[in-house]
Parts: C-alpha cells; structure tokens; sequence
C-alpha cells in the first residue's frame, strides 16, 4: 500500500457494525501487541466493544478507501454526548443518561483502527470529527478513557491525564483506563 489513499467519513449506521466489530477485532488484536501482553489484550477487551448507543445518536464514524475498486473501512470512532466514558454494550457500570454541555464533557469514544491503516493520520482525523461535533453541540470540554496504546495519541493531540483507573481483569490481569481531558 505505497500509493496514496483518500479517505472519506461518514456516520455509521446499523448496517456497517459488521465491519465495525472486524475493524474492533483486528485494531485490539495487532495494534496492542507492542503495548500489551497477551493476556493485558485479554483484560483490556473487558473494557472495549461495540456501542450501539453511538450508532444510534449520530455520533459514530466510520472512515472508508477505495482499494482495487472496492470500498474499505480503514477505521472507525466517534464521540458520546452520554456520560459514558468508555465501553461497549457489555460493560458493566454505564451511565447513558445524557450529558448537559453547560456542565458535562462531551466523550471521545470507541477509537479503533485498522493495523493495515495504522500511521496514515486517520485517529487524528477521527478526533478532529469527534472533537468539532462536540464543540457544535456546545460542548466546551472533551474527556476520554484512554488505552495503554491509545495514551500517545491523545497526548499529542492534547489530552491532559487527569485520573488512572486500575481494576483486575477476570484472567487477574491488571487492565488500565487513562482518563483525558482537553478544553475545546
């Protein structure tokens, strides 16, 4: 893939999770390994997952290319106007009730790129969207919970680390939320 490639987003729909969860599948599986051990993966996926209530409010991207004449999801993520901070439909705890931007921060949520399309500027891109739909809504602050692996991104981009949440996984291992924050 040395040619150069446009990419497009859009808002997800029902219809793409299918590839929403390959994409999920493929980013937690190669794009850790250099972060995590096996069994850090294992843990770390108990935080992780699909979130139909992004699809459901708008708030949920997908970024597309075209290779050999054929349209490819090279990444997906969003932005939550809940006050959810991380997870997917499975985890434990959510708060979906909605945030009220006079008060509340706006999430970045649910950032997973394909290891195919990895270091071409799509997670910049994907937070460039979610971060301009916060701010159309009102929102004047952004949190999220960041991965070990996703940390150096949202640093970059800006994030500020405010609390480290630590919890034992159901395989022992220790899995790491690294809550962020950033003023839009």
């Amino acid at each position: 893939m040395s040619e150069p490639f446009v990419f497009r987003h859009r808002v997800a729909t029902e219809a793409d999770i299918p590839a929403i969860m390959d994409v999920m599948k493929a980013s937690i599986a190669e794009n850790m390994k250099a972060f995590l051990s096996p069994e850090e993966i294992i843990a770390a996926q108990e935080s992780m997952g699909l979130d139909r209530s992004l699809i459901n409010d708008g708030t949920y991207f997908v970024i597309e290319t075209d290779v050999d004449g054929e349209t490819v999801m090279a990444a997906c993520g969003g932005w939550g106007k809940r006050r959810t901070l991380y997870g997917g439909d499975q985890t434990a705890g959510r708060d979906d009730s909605l945030a009220d931007p006079a008060i509340h921060a706006a999430r970045i949520r649910a950032m997973y790129t394909h290891p195919d399309w990895t270091r071409r500027g799509i997670g910049s891109l994907l937070l460039d969207l979610g971060e301009g739909a916060a701010r159309a809504a009102g929102f004047k602050t952004i949190e999220l919970g960041s991965t070990v692996p996703g940390y150096p991104l949202y640093l970059a981009r800006g994030y500020e680390p405010f609390h480290r949440e630590e919890q034992v996984a159901a395989n022992g291992q220790v899995k790491t939320v690294i809550h962020m924050r950033k003023a839009l």
